[in-house]
């Protein structure tokens, strides 16, 4: 009798065990990494956002505590020089070195060297998104307010902010040059361009299918933060957000978001938006260059980044699918047409013109073209070969984990066009530079050219004219 029930305990036990043991095993499972966003959410909406609100404070003063740590954030705008509309550029290296070195002592170092003694500036290291563990597309509140003025959207996030400081942006809003219209100037006429007033700006300017294309532009469609499901980071049920959201009349409001195409999370890239300026010059689109033409750049931007890469979520959200022959074509038609800002001392083979520079800014693209080696990737006259450069960054420091972003390497990024650069800070595909000053001193070191003080300032001046 008792060995029956001994038995029939270690039965019961065993089974136990098992049923723990396969919890456990499911348990490990779903805590694996996965390349897919969890389709179907649990909680309550209302426990997300109170959830979330609450988190916010602190979220946010992590990472402003991270930009102190890295850059002199004060506005110090540079003497004589401002963006294309009037908005000052900021002046000066932001970029806080390490105590008890100077850039000349930095630049004379090996890169080894650098990584030994963990002297690579913080403000070099990937830029964290403001939280990176979320992600998703952050606004500048600049942008936010005029879009709830003229349509009544609200791009306002109640789980974080955007985190760089005004002064350190592009100039909102951006004026628009046509390729066409040359002779018109800024044909925004000083007004963001929205589905508002987009036709009243326009008509009589572009041809029809220009139009259409531009409209599209403006049209809210749903996008990850903003939709109308329960993981949404909005308070209200949303429509969406627009192309020119993040690329402000053609170009851009230093919008951020996250690449899409990566997995874990902490090995996503931030994106500082680039300009549409220019586009017809250029041959690679998307965060990892795998597009070729804008045409394509347009279809799949609405499919991948704006849904963080994910199929799956994006049919669950209201995936925009735009269809090629009209729609795609209509929308890179007038983005085609977008030029760069004018650059009065510049000639025809984009290079300055001797009797219009002055003598710093014709030393500076002497350097530029010569000692620097600029001009290797960034050739006249727009200042870009098209082309993919891995900079191995991570040949002067160790990975790191940084606010939730594993800092281990930048790998390929594109070159962009320079031309008109005064207008689009901050710099690099993260936007971790904040001045023309601090691009030259990060690309000093990279490149280990050994520029000295003098040369750097003439290559700003240059960069600034272009």
């Amino acid at each position: 009798m008792f060995r029956s029930v001994r038995k029939s305990r270690n039965a019961a036990l065993a089974a136990l065990l098992g049923l723990t043991a396969g919890a456990l095993l499911i348990y490990a499972q779903a805590r694996r990494p996965s390349s897919y966003l969890r389709v179907a959410i649990e909680e309550d909406f209302s426990s997300i956002l109170n959830r979330m609100r609450a988190a916010k404070p602190e979220v946010m003063k992590r990472q402003m505590a991270l930009l102190e740590e890295r850059y002199d954030l004060s506005n110090r705008p540079a003497q004589g020089v401002t963006m294309s509309r009037g908005k000052p550029i900021q002046a000066g290296v932001r970029v806080k070195l390490p105590s008890g070195v100077t850039w000349e002592q930095l630049a004379s170092m090996a890169p080894q060297r650098i990584k030994e003694k963990d002297l690579w500036p913080a403000g070099f290291y990937p830029l964290p998104h403001p939280n990176h563990a979320e992600g998703g597309m952050v606004f500048p509140q600049f942008h936010i307010d005029e879009v709830r003025r003229q349509t009544g959207r609200d791009l306002t996030r109640f789980d974080l902010d955007y985190d760089l400081p005004d002064h350190f942006l592009p100039e909102f809003p951006p004026p628009i040059y046509l390729t066409t219209r040359s002779d018109l100037g800024d044909v925004s006429q000083g007004e963001l361009v929205t589905i508002k007033n987009y036709y009243r700006l326009f008509n009589g300017i572009l041809n029809p299918k220009q139009l259409e294309g531009l409209r599209l532009l403006v049209t809210p469609f749903p996008q990850q933060q903003f939709n109308m499901t329960e993981d949404r980071r909005s308070e209200e049920p949303h429509r969406g957000v627009t192309c020119f959201d993040c690329h402000v009349n053609g170009h851009t409001n230093g919008a951020t978001h996250l690449v899409g195409d990566m997995r874990p999370q902490e090995y996503r890239h931030r994106i500082d938006t680039p300009s549409l300026r220019g586009v017809n010059i250029q041959r690679l689109f998307g965060s990892q260059r795998a597009l070729k033409t804008v045409e394509d750049f347009t279809q799949f931007e609405q499919r991948a980044a704006y849904f963080d890469g994910d199929p799956v979520i994006a049919t669950k959200k209201g995936v925009n699918i735009l269809e090629r022959a009209s729609q795609v074509h209509f929308m890179a038609e007038f983005q085609e047409l977008l030029d760069f800002p004018p650059a009065p001392k510049l000639g025809i083979d984009g290079k300055l013109d001797p009797a219009k520079a002055t003598r710093e800014e014709l030393q500076g693209q002497e350097i530029f073209f010569g000692k620097a080696k600029c001009g290797m990737c960034h050739p006249a006259p727009y200042y870009t070969d098209n082309l993919m450069h891995n900079l191995r960054t991570e040949r002067f420091y160790r990975p790191k984990m940084i606010n939730g972003r594993m800092a281990a390497g930048d790998g390929p990024i594109k070159t962009f066009p320079l031309r008109g650069m005064k207008d689009s800070p901050p710099y690099l595909h993260d936007g971790r530079l904040l001045t023309i000053e601090d691009t030259v001193e990060f690309f000093n070191l990279v490149t280990g050219v050994k520029l000295t003080a003098g040369e750097k300032k003439a290559l700003v001046a240059f960069l600034r004219a272009l």
